[in-house]
């Protein structure tokens, strides 16, 4: 009964219940694509980490992200693979370099240089080529979303990096960098381009055998390496993140407009339930006068924000939707983990309520007596 009282007041107040509704939408909608933004940054800011094969990375002392390694030497390789655990490790090499574009002018780009034949390393997923091609040592591979940005370059068309020859051989799909576009190549021809001095790697890739104890072998490598840093995948890709979201205002940015979105739902939904409630004073009175209670007013007043935010969540989650697969393989970063949907949902349904409290005390100020006035 009291449900039913609730959506016929929805239903009658038009005006109030559209406000209100918009607020949730916004709410749900717009911190809902500030967040597909920021985990689509998340996953550039770790990309190589995320998709490598490697269960342990070593790296130089004192890392703080995986895009600023200092060089360590080629003998790590031979040493880890002393260890009973290790299945397999595997050297890589990261640079930048100048990418001659078909117009004659020059892009930055970061190299990534993995070793033949495994390429542990190597791009992960392929629009056109695959990682056979990388196995010739002048080709490379561009990703699609930065095809337009170097110019166009056809399959199989040659080019320079740094004053040296280079193949297109492979188009990649998401291999995008933070700091830019990522160009996968042999590790041999990103020593030529950028002059590494030989036996010189940026970090050592490693992989476990089945069932052996990733803990142990951490604590193992860091012991036998202590001029090195030792990360197990998981740790890196979080140490990289953490590191970008913290240097370069990027939480700080992304949480204050989360903020601002949220605050501005909240008004919305505030003003317009308190104005429904002001303009439906006499109903409230008249249904104390019936013999209603208190506790109905409450049921009524928060069955109303929870109508209003079902609906609400469910048009800015299709909105949401229609942006995320608009932007999907575009350049504009967005990712939607499945755990976020139904935590904005909820979120927005804690902020219907707590924007209909304001509406609610002056319900719960409805007397009996006003209705013989």
């Amino acid at each position: 009964m009291r449900s039913r009282v609730a959506f016929r007041m929805v239903l009658h107040d038009r005006a109030s219940t559209a406000g209100s509704l918009l607020g949730v939408v916004a709410i749900v909608f717009l911190v809902g694509q500030q967040l597909s933004v920021f985990f689509g940054l998340l996953n550039y800011m770790s990309v190589l980490v995320d998709h490598s094969a490697a269960d342990v990375w070593i790296t130089s002392a004192e890392l703080r992200n995986a895009d600023a390694t200092n060089f360590i030497s080629g003998r790590y390789v031979d040493r880890v693979l002393g260890f009973p655990e290790i299945a397999w490790a595997e050297p890589v090499l990261f640079a930048n370099g100048l990418f001659r574009t078909p117009t004659g002018s020059f892009e930055s780009v970061r190299l990534v240089g993995c070793r033949r034949p495994r390429l542990i390393a190597g791009p992960w997923e392929f629009v056109k080529g695959e990682p056979a091609a990388l196995l010739d040592l002048e080709s490379i591979t561009i990703d699609s979303l930065d095809v337009v940005k170097l110019g166009q370059p056809e399959l199989s068309s040659v080019t320079e990096i740094g004053g040296r020859r280079v193949r297109v051989a492979g188009i990649t799909k998401g291999a995008r960098g933070f700091q830019g576009t990522l160009v996968f190549a042999a590790i041999d021809k990103v020593r030529e381009i950028a002059a590494t001095p030989p036996g010189r790697y940026s970090a050592v890739l490693v992989g476990l055998k089945p069932g052996a104890d990733r803990d142990a072998v951490l604590a193992r490598l860091r012991s036998a390496l202590p001029q090195c840093s030792v990360f197990s995948k998981g740790e890196l890709s979080r140490l990289t993140r953490l590191y970008y979201i913290t240097n370069t205002g990027i939480g700080g940015s992304f949480g204050f407009s989360t903020a601002i979105a949220v605050l501005i739902g909240v008004v919305i939904i505030s003003l317009t339930m308190y104005a429904s409630v002001l303009g439906r004073y006499k109903d409230f009175a008249v249904l104390r006068a019936l013999g209603g209670r208190r506790r109905d007013i409450v049921i009524v007043v928060l069955s109303q924000a929870l109508m209003i935010a079902g609906a609400g969540v469910f048009f800015g989650l299709v909105l949401l939707a229609v942006l995320l697969d608009a932007t999907r393989g575009s350049e504009v970063p967005s990712y939607m983990p499945a755990m976020v949907p139904p935590t904005l949902a909820l979120a927005a349904v804690v902020v219907s309520i707590l924007g209909s409290m304001v509406a609610l005390v002056q319900a719960l100020k409805a007397e009996p007596a006003s209705v013989f006035h």
